[in-house]
């Protein structure tokens, strides 16, 4: 679970796939990530994020060559990270 210092922050937190995509990924990528969740905490729907297409109610942001795709719970102030990865293969996991 990532918590910004904010009064107004969402509960970060990676389903067991994305916890296991993460772990795999190169050390420097998993730094930018890491801050990408923190600004997520922040705003969970910040500048260049998008809302994916389809009956679910996903939302995706870039980091660089990577994806992170998440849903937003506004109720309880919860951000959910469902997948995240290379650009190229990240919405064939969805």
């Amino acid at each position: 679970m990532i918590s910004s210092k904010s009064n107004m922050t969402y509960k970060v937190t990676l389903k067991p796939l994305a916890e296991k995509q993460f772990a795999k990924l190169p050390k420097d990528i998993q730094k930018r990530l890491f801050s990408a969740f923190l600004m997520l905490a922040d705003n969970p729907r910040p500048h260049g994020s998008i809302k994916l297409q389809g009956n679910f109610d996903y939302h995706r942001v870039r980091v660089g060559d990577y994806r992170i795709v998440y849903s937003i719970d506004d109720q309880i102030l919860k951000v959910l990270v469902l997948s995240l990865g290379h650009r190229r293969d990240i919405y064939d996991k969805l």
